[in-house]
């Protein structure tokens, strides 16, 4: 079978193939037909009987079937899922639930960025509406307020280094109008590049029953949106300041401060391991979640990746045994 929806083929193949391969996507006996569950955002998807997949399509990935030990002493036993790749070589180093459905938290806004990158313009000016006024209890805030303005590289540093759920709010409804269309127009992203295993409600990770991904679609989003310079550029920066214009006009000057305790100087490095960026995420229901961007002695780059674990030390523990296998 063939997909008549050429955006959805590489959804569905890398669906297949997550079945039954491990390791390097480059494989000319991928399978050629899929088996959707009904949970997936493409199943029920057609085709006309007697079409093929192209035996190249997970040719750039990493393809993950099972759990994966790793060459190190990895302890991940306080983390739900946790995966490590070698994007050059499209190697799995290390897996462990890879594929099971969790939480994401603010991991989320690596997707937010993808689709507001792809979608939007560096340069537009954003406006702030009262849906930016987020109540909920513990969550991340810029505090921006109905009628300020800042353009939407500006709101990336801020949803990317200062993970703030107001800014990815405002973000969502300058490029679809509101976050329900924007949250569409994210699952839309994530299903083109394979992560079928997921569905986003909103632009932040804050809590919803109905919003959840796994490790291995996470590192097929964070793998495309590292592709952009301007992303890259975000994640590696530890602080940025911007001024914005208030609603009456003014203007404010602020500065954001990384969440990432690698680029805060607060966690250490493996030797030999450059750390470029990543995101942090953390709610009671997702645990501490770590997604990180890095490169080897060599300049190899590498996604790593934990969820649910217990606390944030625990999980900079347990990122740091990831980071210390890529020099192995």
């Amino acid at each position: 079978m063939k997909c008549i929806n050429k955006r959805l083929c590489p959804a569905i193949a890398a669906a297949v193939a997550t079945v039954v391969i491990s390791g390097c996507g480059n494989n000319q006996n991928l399978i050629n037909a899929y088996n959707l569950d009904s949970d997936s955002p493409v199943a029920g998807i057609s085709a006309s009987a007697g079409e093929e997949y192209s035996p190249l399509f997970a040719e750039d990935l990493c393809i993950v079937a099972g759990d994966i030990p790793g060459a190190g002493d990895i302890d991940m036993t306080q983390a739900e899922a946790a995966a490590l790749f070698d994007i050059d070589s499209r190697e799995t180093m290390f897996s462990k639930n890879a594929h099971e459905k969790l939480y994401p938290a603010s991991i989320t806004k690596i997707l937010t960025a993808l689709t507001a990158l792809k979608r939007g313009n560096l340069e537009d000016v954003i406006t702030v509406t009262e849906n930016a006024l987020i109540t909920e209890s513990g969550a991340q805030l810029c505090g921006f307020r109905p009628g300020d303005q800042l353009t939407l590289e500006q709101a990336l540093y801020a949803l990317l280094i200062y993970s703030g759920n107001d800014a990815g709010i405002a973000i969502a409804e300058h490029i679809s109008g509101s976050v329900e269309e924007f949250a569409k127009a994210m699952n839309e992203e994530a299903v083109a590049l394979g992560a079928t295993n997921s569905n986003f409600v909103n632009p932040h990770g804050l809590h919803d029953d109905n919003h959840y991904t796994t490790a291995y679609d996470l590192y097929l989003i964070f793998q495309e949106v590292v592709k952009y310079d301007k992303f890259v550029e975000i994640i590696n920066t530890p602080a940025y300041t911007m001024s914005y214009t208030l609603s009456d006009g003014t203007s404010k000057e602020v500065t954001w401060n990384i969440t990432n305790h690698y680029l805060k100087g607060t966690a250490a490095t493996p030797e030999g391991v450059t750390v470029i960026g990543g995101k942090t995420g953390t709610t009671q229901k997702a645990g501490a979640c770590l997604i990180l961007f890095s490169k080897n002695a060599q300049g190899t780059p590498f996604i790593s990746v934990v969820l649910k674990s217990d606390d944030r030390t625990t999980l900079y523990s347990q990122m740091t045994d990831l980071l210390e296998d890529i020099n192995k």
